[in-house]
């Protein structure tokens, strides 16, 4: 890929294979700086979005989006950021390795197409895919990780805050895929983390003791308990996500009861600093994990992560395609 004639603050984007040809399977494979880099792409492909040369960055080429688990964000910002980067996406659905191997998918992909972005149920799809086919491949999203959510949460703390090391992101909820990419993120990037959550819902023993151990190195203060309250204590950003996730609707009168008192209302963010911004990733089960008063309020950014979805996904593309 080469650069246009022309001055444009996009052009270093070009010149970067810092990631060019490589997977995206989670935060865990990413070092700090090519976290930041994303980041940094993203930030200006947002504060350049009419300038021209976005439209080359994915001239030609087109994406394949497979979609077991269906997504109004996901699918959206990713067709749409296929489309502004100057692309086309093919959109996918339906359970991966039932007519065809997943195997045999990637290697049908990887003779057609220049790119597969995956939101899976399993995470072991998207390792197969990226096994099996020389194309870059994105996790869309797994049960191990969302690293997409993950760098538009980041950005728009980035945006709110004007900086990340040393500040404080609480979450309370589950221990899902979305707090193993966070809490890796905040561990690699100097980010104090903590997460509340009922026992029994913690995050994944192997990426916890491997967030720990980078954490030790960066001087992240990483803390796991059971009080919501001890959690969010002068937290700069709180942040939550559903109690029952796609897949689990058979536990939901069992997740209902086991999260009673994990709540992200008023009287919660009033522990955290008075500046503190609210986080979900959505769709958000109002009145549950989450009240109307704060995902509406002041100090919700609920949406513009939602927005960053797109500038995040669009920095991914452009500099690995």
């Amino acid at each position: 890929m080469s650069a246009p004639q022309g001055r444009s603050p996009l052009n270093y984007i070009f010149a970067s294979d810092q990631l060019r040809g490589r997977d995206i399977i989670g935060i865990e494979q990413l070092s700090k700086e090519e976290l930041l880099l994303v980041l940094q792409v993203a930030h200006d492909l947002k504060s350049n979005k009419f300038d021209g040369t976005q439209t080359q960055f994915a001239k030609g080429q087109t994406l394949a989006m497979l979609f077991e688990k269906p997504s109004l964000r996901t699918r959206v910002t990713f067709e749409a950021g296929m489309t502004q980067l100057g692309g086309n996406a093919i959109y996918l659905e339906g359970q991966l390795g039932l007519r065809e191997s997943v195997p045999d998918v990637a290697k049908n992909l990887d003779r057609w197409l220049d790119g597969i972005m995956a939101r899976t149920f399993d995470h072991d799809t998207v390792l197969q895919l990226a096994a099996h086919a020389n194309i870059p491949v994105i996790n869309g999203l797994s049960d191990r990780e969302h690293p997409c959510q993950a760098f538009a949460d980041f950005l728009t703390i980035q945006e709110h805050k004007g900086k990340l090391e040393g500040l404080k992101l609480a979450f309370v909820g589950d221990g899902n895929n979305v707090v193993n990419s966070l809490m890796l993120f905040a561990a690699k990037i100097g980010m104090h983390f903590s997460i509340a959550c009922p026992v029994g819902y913690e995050p994944i023993k192997e990426l916890w003791e491997l967030t720990l151990s980078i954490a030790s190195g960066t001087g992240s203060k990483i803390v796991l308990t059971n009080d919501p309250a001890d959690a969010v204590r002068d937290a700069d950003a709180v942040y939550t996500d559903t109690w029952v996730s796609m897949g689990q609707e058979d536990e939901t009168e069992k997740r209902l009861k086991d999260f009673d008192g994990f709540q992200v209302n008023a009287g919660l963010m009033a522990k955290a600093k008075p500046d503190a911004i609210a986080m979900h990733c959505l769709p958000a089960h109002r009145g549950h994990e989450i009240t109307d008063e704060i995902l509406d309020g002041p100090q919700s950014v609920v949406f513009d992560e939602a927005e960053n979805r797109l500038h995040a996904q669009k920095a991914v593309i452009a500099l690995t395609l």
